[in-house]
């Protein structure tokens, strides 16, 4: 009995390992019947030019757009994300606030586990991550969903 359960701890953890390091958003573990979901890096809602749009990406990668079937980020948009996450943080935490300036036509609402940022697409004193995360969502739309963007 206890040699069975060494193995069925070992392929546990292998699939567990297999899971992550493939990125997958879920997946069921071995002998146990249940199922582990990661948590969200953030949910982006933006909003203007006559359409609304909300991208939900979580930590393995699997983004939704408009509620939409799930999709896969490709690493380099993963590291990405998880590095807009990072540098909005303290931001999010604070519920950050730009004002747009005239002539905007995007506001953008992030939220994540610390909080919110809300910021236009030409809102002063944007960081980088504010003009990284623009471009991801444009590009996740456009490539990922199939949206116009």
């Amino acid at each position: 009995m206890g040699a069975r359960m060494a193995v069925r701890s070992a392929v546990a953890a292998a699939a567990v390992v297999a899971a992550v390091l493939a990125g997958a958003a879920a997946f069921a573990m071995v002998g146990c019947g249940e199922s582990v979901e990661l948590p969200d890096l953030f949910v982006v809602t933006r909003t203007g030019g006559g359409e609304k749009l909300t991208v939900l990406i979580n930590e393995g990668g699997e983004v939704r757009c408009n509620g939409g079937p799930a999709h896969q980020l490709s690493d380099p948009q993963l590291i990405q994300a998880r590095g807009v996450t990072e540098e909005l943080q303290s931001p999010s935490a604070k519920h950050l606030a730009l004002l747009p300036r005239p002539g905007s036509v995007f506001r953008y609402r992030v939220r994540d586990a610390e909080g919110a940022v809300r910021f236009a697409d030409n809102s002063a004193h944007q960081s980088s991550a504010m003009h990284h995360l623009q471009y991801l969502v444009l590009e996740v739309a456009q490539r990922l969903c199939g949206l116009p963007g």
